[in-house]
């Protein structure tokens, strides 16, 4: 059964964005190319209402640098609830933030292919079923979610059919500002959530 999604994508501008972002001191001008989430931008809209629901594309994800600001449908939230069992961890949610980790690499899914992955750095997660902050190297990746899920353990993912876009112009803006250096250079991501300022 098809992913619940938008019908259009995220509507915000720039100076909108940038405002509710400016209480996290976060400097453009040395990091030019940022990312930012905004899990629960559809939460009165999509899914139940005034909640941020998880296996839905009911986030934002915005890319921006000094020529582009480009909105897209998003999951910022794991695909499923899961505690920890003997033998498997309790499911990962990236914690609001400015992660200073993210850089151009491999996905390793099912399939491996080129994303925007936590490679430089730690972030702070929550598991399912522990009232507790972990800080560490999670592999909280922004890669591609499916149609029929939004195929995340604790990953940023994005609507497949808006994917190829995402990353080819992702990409495209760190050649035109790091040139040679594009895969090694630091994207941040900066994660926010929606408790009714949207």
């Amino acid at each position: 059964m098809p992913v619940a999604v938008p019908e259009k994508r995220p509507k915000l501008n720039r100076e909108q964005l940038m405002q509710l972002i400016a209480p996290l001191q976060f400097d453009a001008s040395v990091y030019p190319l940022f990312i930012v989430g905004i899990r629960g931008y559809y939460r009165n809209t999509l899914g139940k209402p005034r909640v941020n629901d998880r296996g839905i594309y009911d986030d934002a994800i915005f890319l921006v640098s000094p020529r582009v600001f480009k909105s897209f449908n998003a999951n910022t939230d794991p695909s499923v609830y899961r505690v920890q069992t003997n033998s498997k961890k309790g499911i990962a949610t990236l914690m609001p933030g400015v992660y200073y980790c993210y850089r151009f690499s491999i996905h390793k899914g099912k399939t491996a292919y080129p994303a925007i992955c936590q490679r430089m750095g730690p972030v702070n997660i929550t598991r399912d079923g522990l009232n507790k902050v972990f800080k560490g190297d999670f592999g909280i990746n922004i890669h591609k979610g499916g149609y029929n899920s939004t195929s995340s353990e604790g990953c940023q993912t994005i609507f497949p059919a808006q994917w190829d876009e995402f990353y080819n112009l992702a990409k495209s803006e760190a050649e035109n500002l790091y040139a040679g250096k594009w895969k090694t250079k630091i994207i941040p991501y900066i994660l926010i959530q929606n408790t009714g300022q949207i």
